[in-house]
């Protein structure tokens, strides 16, 4: 049987940077990626699916330089987002955050960038498999190895495969991840019901849509976000400008939810009387530019799809985790990473920065037998952005329509004369809703703090 030192389960963001890490550092690697096709990529790659923009900090937490990314990955550097609401909307043209990057951030080719980690893992000497899935991961935790357990990896070909360690990065889907786990959890306790409930996960859909250039200029150079507009804890379209006067339209809302669980269907704008299902991902973006530009512009003629882009025919639909994290079993020498651990987040759209991060975390430390230090690396590493986004997320759980508008009239008081200072920021001048999220946001950071985001501890493992 072949035995190799690491093998990495997934390659996406997090699996490429934990082979480039694990590799780099002169651990024998291998990587397994299933791999899909896309309309804009010759060969099989990663599920590259995401609407892939970064905020000027996000950079700093992947641990990289922005001179480091390739120029071709870039497509177009940020001003700024705006939140628009039903009747109120609100720009901000900074994070406030300290950040190496000064810009706001930037839109970019995830399937480039995807490929790009590829480079890197492949130069650092990790042995990338694409083409090649994971069926079975078993671990035998009596192992003889004085590293500790050892696992054997049967694979989509019926080959098999014995590691020391395996970092799962097998994304918010979890093909590999949950049965893995679920072999070290207690009875009534189970990793597959706390990652996988519906009401906890989300599916996105985005189109690549061409705008005519006056149209274009309108958000070239900002993320556009409308919230109230659509039901759902976490639901909201999206627009983000691309290369030239594309633009990727997309949406997140939660998975299996029903018409018959919204409460007042008549307030979002984005639903018709005449509705007895939920719209699907496609008719939400073709009524959200109705909505926005229907009055002046055809849509389907002069805001056509690119049906070269993207993963097919110019669409894209990929899942969300909007879990809390989970630690590692790192006892079975065994890491997670990335969404398959649930650091990735509706709220935020996604979680390419911290996947990356936990990575490369996960692959220097199996690489360097040190394993054992994962869970509390990662969290020093990236604790801070789970406990706001977890924090953020509960506050705006029950949000409806009326609920956003007087968010943002609230923030933009909050900036009061100094346009694009950030959210928290001129609490006591903006009066009492300034005060009450300011309250909402500490108690929920409170009642997370110490790392009790973590839905699923490190001790709960047995093994």
């Amino acid at each position: 049987m072949e035995r190799v030192e690491v093998a990495v389960v997934g390659g996406g963001p997090a699996g490429a940077t934990a082979a480039e890490r694990a590799a780099a550092h002169g651990a024998e690697t291998v990587l397994f990626e299933q791999g899909v096709p896309r309309e804009d990529r010759e060969e099989l790659g990663p599920d590259s699916t995401d609407a892939a923009g970064m905020l000027d900090y996000w950079i700093d937490i992947m641990d990289f330089e922005f001179e480091e990314i390739p120029d071709e990955v870039v497509l177009c550097e940020l001003e700024g987002t705006e939140f628009v609401g039903p009747n109120s909307a609100v720009k901000l043209t900074t994070t406030g955050m300290d950040a190496s990057y000064s810009k706001f951030g930037y839109t970019f080719h995830r399937a480039r960038m995807d490929d790009w980690l590829y480079e890197r893992a492949t130069d650092a000497g990790a042995d990338l498999r694409v083409g090649t899935g994971v069926s079975d991961l078993e671990t035998d935790l009596r192992s003889e190895s004085s590293k500790g357990p050892t696992h054997t990896l049967t694979l989509s070909n019926g080959d098999q495969l014995e590691a020391q360690y395996v970092i799962l990065a097998d994304g918010p889907q979890r093909r590999i991840t949950l049965e893995a786990l679920d072999q070290f959890t207690p009875p009534g306790r189970s990793i597959s019901e706390q990652l996988s409930p519906p009401e906890a996960n989300h599916i996105a859909y985005q189109e690549y849509r061409e705008f005519p250039p006056e149209l274009f200029e309108e958000f070239e150079d900002t993320l556009k976000f409308w919230w109230g507009y659509m039901p759902g804890e976490t639901a909201y379209p999206w627009v983000f400008p691309n290369d030239g006067t594309v633009a990727r339209v997309g949406l997140t809302m939660p998975i299996g939810m029903r018409l018959e669980d919204v409460d007042n269907p008549e307030s979002y704008a984005l639903l018709d009387p005449e509705d007895d299902q939920l719209p699907s991902g496609s008719e939400y973006i073709t009524r959200l530019l109705e909505l926005e530009y229907g009055d002046e512009y055809d849509i389907e003629e002069d805001i056509p799809i690119v049906e070269d882009r993207g993963k097919s025919k110019g669409t894209e639909t990929y899942p969300i985790s909007s879990t809390r994290p989970i630690d590692s079993p790192v006892g079975a020498n065994i890491a997670v990473a990335g969404g398959a651990m649930g650091t990735t987040s509706a709220f935020h759209e996604g979680g390419y920065h911290v996947a990356v991060r936990t990575g490369k975390i996960a692959g220097r430390l199996a690489a360097t037998d040190s394993l054992e230090n994962y869970n509390e690396i990662w969290k020093r590493a990236i604790g801070d952005e789970i406990l706001r986004n977890v924090s953020f997320a509960d506050i705006v759980k029950e949000y409806e329509p009326d609920d956003w508008d007087w968010a943002f009239d609230v923030v933009t008081d909050m900036q009061g004369d100094s346009s694009g200072n950030a959210l928290l920021n001129r609490t006591y001048s903006a009066g009492i809703g300034a005060t009450k999220i300011l309250a909402a946001y500490k108690k929920r950071k409170f009642t997370y703090r110490n790392g009790k985001y973590v839905q699923f501890n490190e001790d709960d493992y047995m093994y």
